[in-house]
């Protein structure tokens, strides 16, 4: 776990293997997910796209979304469909992120 110093922003990763999917990689964030934290959020989930495998990004306890974590969102999920070797996934969203990516029409790009 990775802390901010301020202790608004933070991640648990859990790793584990399911019999279908393979190797499963849960990343569950708290607190904002804005400019200030989206070079870590990058540094965390890049060697996981590179590592392969299903990925989940929980993220039921973010309570703040800007557009550079919009973004790094995107940008993350559009290097997981070009490296090819894993499944990047939105889960347990908030009712304020679904409409956010609703708004911005991304809901399909995570839906994939």
């Amino acid at each position: 776990m990775a802390a901010a110093p301020d202790g608004s922003f933070h991640y648990e990763v859990e790793k584990s293997t399911d019999e279908i999917a393979g190797k499963v990689t849960n990343v569950k964030f708290h607190g904002r997910l804005v400019s200030d934290t989206s070079g870590e959020i990058k540094e965390l989930v890049k060697p996981l796209i590179a590592a392969g495998g299903r990925i989940l990004l929980d993220l039921s306890d973010v309570n703040y979304l800007d557009s550079s974590g919009l973004g790094t969102l995107v940008g993350l999920k559009v290097s997981a469909i070009k490296e090819g070797y894993c499944r990047l996934e939105l889960v347990n969203l908030s009712p304020r992120v679904q409409e956010l990516l609703r708004l911005t029409n991304l809901k399909q790009l995570f839906s994939s």
